[in-house]
């Protein structure tokens, strides 16, 4: 069916859930799919969507990336991301700058979440309030380093977090050559050796914040000990 809702999560087990939400929200014409790449934009081809809905980690740290290379495919392509789960306001305020329509953020209390989403089924731009504070702040405060491009902060995102040069392939769908050249330019950017002193510097010179490290890859499973240490530091899981 053409037009409609069309939602874009990785939390397959939670279909059913997302689709008695928005229906009782009421947006028509709800579709869910797991589908990347070439598979999505298929799959917006065929249904032509009103509205897309991304949850905030269907690529982990580099969903706010990934959905402005969405509106190079799509241009006027409506997006909204949203996130269930716990998402940085600094990170999550690049959707915003890279041309998405709206964020709403479950994070800021049922109330205000609500609100936002009946700001999207209704066609009007919503920004999340701790969202909306971050972005003021960059307007104010611009990042110094602009040597770096978009497609490499990603990288350096990812490296952060601890993913390998496969895993960062696998989530930018870019090929392992490309990553490395990435790499290679952010070490001579940077002045550095290796990974460790990238990230290193990258969160001293507060390119990269500590609450964006906590994502890991897909295929990432935490073994027991350092499970049980994560639970009761209060740290998470977010794959």
């Amino acid at each position: 069916m053409k037009g409609g809702t069309l939602l874009l999560s990785r939390a397959i087990k939670l279909f059913a859930y997302y689709e008695k939400y928005l229906k009782s929200s009421g947006f028509q014409n709800i579709a869910i799919t797991a589908q990347q790449k070439d598979g999505l934009n298929f799959v917006i081809r065929d249904m032509k969507p009103d509205l897309v809905i991304v949850d905030a980690g269907f690529y982990q740290c580099a969903t706010p990336f990934m959905m402005k290379e969405l509106l190079k495919t799509f241009p006027g392509l409506n997006i909204t991301a949203v996130s269930w789960d716990e998402y940085p306001a600094g990170l999550a305020m690049y959707f915003i700058l890279n041309g998405i329509k709206s964020y709403v953020y479950w994070w800021d209390g049922e109330e205000e979440f609500r609100k936002g989403m009946a700001c999207v089924k209704y066609g009007r731009k919503y920004v999340s309030p701790e969202v909306q504070e971050c972005i003021e702040i960059q307007k104010r405060y611009p990042p110094a380093n602009k040597n770096i491009t978009d497609r490499e902060m990603e990288v350096l995102r990812l490296l952060s977090c601890g993913f390998k040069d496969e895993e960062i392939v696998n989530t930018l769908h870019i090929s392992r050559s490309t990553v490395d050249l990435h790499r290679r330019k952010l070490y001579k950017t940077m002045n550095v050796r290796n990974a460790v002193e990238l990230v290193r510097v990258a969160i001293f010179l507060e390119l990269v914040r500590i609450e964006e490290t906590y994502f890991y890859p897909e295929t990432f499973i935490l073994n027991a000990p350092l499970k049980n240490n994560i639970e009761k530091t209060g740290g998470r899981n977010a794959a």
